[in-house]
């Protein structure tokens, strides 16, 4: 009964994470991070497990469309991490606000911070192609003005006293990622890479980033929350493709044979819309293809010291070997942890 009630303090005492969306790239490079760093993480999926976890993370079932079942899956946590999304760019229109109301709900009763993970969306050409964390913020996209009201309402909770961190990055790409730019344009997953699908114009630069750099971040955010604001946001710089082609570049490195490059034809994806949900929702975010769009890291190196980096070829080949398109595993393929931008693990 002793060793019973020590267990149950040591497991009082050991922070919790709730994870929204944690199925998605962002959700499950975040339960990692936070793994590492000794947090105890609740993931809450729609889908009951088949089976008992073997990645120490305590799954529970629950809708983010459902506020009891977000109250309920946050009871005792220290952090809510608010990573969902509807699948395909779907039905933003009528759940994106109530999904984040519900997380919002459910830190305000547990006393949680939020995480959330947010984009260039936000912004409009008025305000490129150089974007800080002060930046208007003028989008004339739907998605664009639902993002704006997302950051609203939980700059409306800080106000209210529930900590809330922000971090804006690029496209993202990673291990274990597929509903993104990367490994649904770029890429075939499953298939050897032949040909890559630029979505960008000739010479406009753009801005991607890798998951685990993303979450380690915020892990080191998060180290630091007694220093940070009650409404904090940081913007990364990831790995800024200058002229659009670095990119298909470290591609070629990893798969070892140079590649067919081929320009997305938005004239098809226009075309195909009204035919296609995902073509109409993707072809919104067009504009941000068509010029250089770089989101400047420097209230975050001022910070942190520096922004953590994994170089580029480590990362692509890490990305290209989960979704399948290696013929041969890479051997670099394992070494995908982080490193600062002065080269330190």
């Amino acid at each position: 009964m002793i060793y019973e009630n020590q267990a149950n303090a040591a497991e009082n005492a050991t922070p919790l994470a709730l994870i929204v969306g944690a199925n998605g790239g962002v959700g499950s490079q975040i339960s990692k991070m936070l793994l590492q760093r000794g947090w105890r993480v609740r993931a809450m999926t729609r889908q009951p497990a088949q089976t008992a976890a073997a990645d120490g993370v305590e799954r529970v079932t629950g809708d983010a469309m459902n506020r009891q079942d977000v109250v309920g899956a946050a009871k005792d946590a220290k952090l809510i991490v608010h990573a969902v999304n509807p699948p395909g760019y779907r039905n933003w229109d009528r759940q994106v606000l109530p999904m984040l109301d519900n997380t919002i709900a459910a830190a305000e009763a547990s006393g949680a911070r939020i995480v959330f993970p947010g984009s260039v969306y936000n912004f409009g050409p008025d305000a490129f192609p150089l974007l800080t964390e002060d930046s208007p913020q003028k989008p004339f996209t739907r998605k664009g003005t639902l993002r704006v009201e997302m950051e609203r309402r939980l700059k409306m909770a800080s106000m209210r006293g529930i900590p809330v961190l922000i971090v804006r990055a690029g496209d993202f790409f990673g291990p274990d990622a597929k509903n993104n730019w990367f490994s649904q344009m770029l890429v075939r997953p499953g298939k050897p890479v032949r040909s890559v699908q630029n979505p960008a114009a000739p010479h406009a630069g753009h801005q991607w980033a890798y998951l685990p750099d993303v979450a380690e971040t915020i892990g080191r955010l998060l180290d630091r929350a007694d220093e940070l604001s009650t409404f904090a946001v940081y913007h990364m710089e990831g790995f800024w493709d200058f002229d659009g082609m670095q990119l298909t570049g470290a591609i070629e490195r990893a798969v070892g044979h140079p590649v067919k490059r081929r320009r997305l034809s938005w004239l098809g994806i226009k075309l195909a819309a009204p035919f296609v949900p995902l073509f109409r929702e993707v072809l919104e975010m067009q504009y941000l293809w068509q010029m250089p769009i770089r989101m400047s890291n420097r209230k975050l190196t001022d910070f942190l010291g520096t922004e953590p980096k994994t170089p580029i070829d480590i990362a692509v080949s890490t990305t290209l070997a989960s979704l399948g398109c290696l013929e041969e595993a890479p051997k670099a393929a394992g070494l995908h942890h982080p490193v600062d931008a002065g080269g330190r693990v």
